[in-house]
C-alpha cells in the first residue's frame, strides 16, 4: 500500500512541480462546488493515477484539484471513495495518505450525514467533536506502515482542538450557525433502521454517515491535524416520517453550501 500511494505522488509531483499543499479539504455528496471558489491551477483525475481507487457515486466526480484558497496553496479531493463501493478500508483512505506524502499537515473533512440529535435540522452544520468507528473495517488493519505511524496510534484527540475553536469562531464572526456533535460511520450503503439510529443515540452519536471515520483515524496515523465538518441534510431514520433518499441529500448539500464554503475558506486563511 505504501509504494501504491508513493507511486501516486509520484505521478501528481509530475504534474504540480513546485505546488505544495500544506492544507487540503476532502468534499462530501454535494458539496464539489467548493472547488469552484477556488483559483484552480491543477486538476488530476483519480482514473489517470496508477492503482487509485476511483468514485462511482453521484456527487463526487473523483479528482484531485490543486489551487489557491485565500492566498494559500491548497489541494481539494473532489469526490471519495466509500467502504459501500466494494473498496477496501486501506484503499479508501488512499486519498489521505497520498494527500500526506504530498506535504499536506492539515486536513479538513466534510459530509452529508443524516441528524440524530433532536435538536438538529435539515441544513445545520455540525462540528465534528469526537467519533464512533466501531461499525466499521479499519484501515489500519493488517501490517503497520511504519512511513506513516506508529502501531498503536492514540485516537484522545482526532479532531484538533485549535482547529475546533477556529472554526467556532468564525461561525460566531460571520454569523453562521453552527453545532457540534459526535458522527458515526456506518458501512452502508442502506440508509439506517430506526433501530440502528436509537442503538447510535444510546452511545452518543448526534449524526451518522458513511465515510469520514476512517479518514480521520488514517490522518492521525500519518500526524495530519483534522478538522470535521457534517451537514446535516437529512434527518434519520424514524427522526420524521420522511422517506430517505440521496436526491434529498444533494437537494439540501446544495441549499446550504454557501455557508459551509464561507466556514471552510475561513478556516483555511486562519490555519
Amino acid at each position: 500500500m505504501y509504494g501504491k500511494c508513493l507511486a501516486c505522488a509520484e505521478y501528481i509531483k509530475k504534474i504540480i512541480g513546485d505546488f505544495r499543499p500544506e492544507t487540503a479539504v476532502i468534499l462530501g455528496s454535494g458539496l464539489g462546488g467548493f472547488a469552484e471558489s477556488t483559483d484552480v491551477k491543477f486538476s488530476v483525475d483519480y482514473v489517470s493515477l496508477p492503482d487509485f481507487p476511483v468514485s462511482t457515486v453521484p456527487g463526487h466526480s473523483g479528482k484531485f484539484i490543486f489551487g489557491l484558497c485565500a492566498g494559500k496553496p491548497i489541494a481539494i479531493a473532489q469526490g471519495r471513495v466509500h467502504l459501500y463501493e466494494g473498496y477496501a478500508a486501506d484503499e479508501s483512505v488512499m486519498p489521505v495518505r497520498v494527500l500526506k506524502l504530498l506535504g499536506v499537515k492539515t486536513l479538513i473533512l466534510t459530509n452529508a450525514a443524516g441528524g440524530i440529535n433532536g435538536e438538529f435540522c435539515p441544513g445545520d452544520i455540525m462540528l465534528i467533536t469526537d467519533h464512533i468507528s466501531l461499525f466499521v473495517n479499519n484501515p489500519l488493519t493488517g501490517k503497520n506502515i511504519d512511513e506513516f505511524g506508529v502501531r498503536f496510534p492514540d485516537m484522545t484527540e482526532v479532531y484538533n482542538s485549535k482547529l475546533q475553536s477556529v472554526a467556532l469562531s468564525l461561525a460566531r464572526k460571520h454569523g453562521i450557525a453552527i453545532k457540534s456533535g459526535v458522527y458515526a460511520q456506518v458501512k452502508g450503503p442502506q440508509y439506517e433502521t430506526p433501530a440502528e439510529i436509537r442503538a447510535l443515540e444510546s452511545l452518543g452519536a448526534d449524526a451518522v454517515g458513511m465515510s469520514t471515520a476512517v479518514e480521520a483515524i488514517a490522518a492521525r496515523h500519518c500526524g495530519i491535524d483534522v478538522c470535521g465538518l457534517s451537514l446535516i441534510t437529512n434527518m434519520a431514520a424514524g427522526k420524521n416520517k420522511n422517506t430517505l433518499s440521496h436526491s434529498e441529500v444533494i437537494e439540501v448539500a446544495k441549499g446550504a453550501e454557501n455557508r459551509l464554503f464561507a466556514l471552510i475558506g475561513g478556516i483555511i486563511k486562519e490555519i
